[in-house]
């Protein structure tokens, strides 16, 4: 029974090691790779926000 759980939590563990994991940050380095590549104002709920982009904390990143 033990010997069950064990190998079923190792699995369970494997599986979601595997998962890929969300960016902690947008696909931008800074708000100058942005704005050079059109973006600004970048809303909180856009994928490509990212908080160092936020420097009044708002919820808009790269404001101009």
């Amino acid at each position: 029974m033990i010997r069950t759980v064990v190998i079923a939590a190792v699995i369970a563990a494997a599986a979601v090691g595997g998962m890929p994991v969300a960016a902690a940050s947008g696909k931008y380095a800074n708000c100058t790779e942005a704005h050079q590549d059109g973006r600004w104002n970048i809303p909180q709920s856009d994928p490509d926000y990212w908080a160092a982009g936020d420097r009044d904390n708002d919820g808009i990143a790269c404001e101009g």
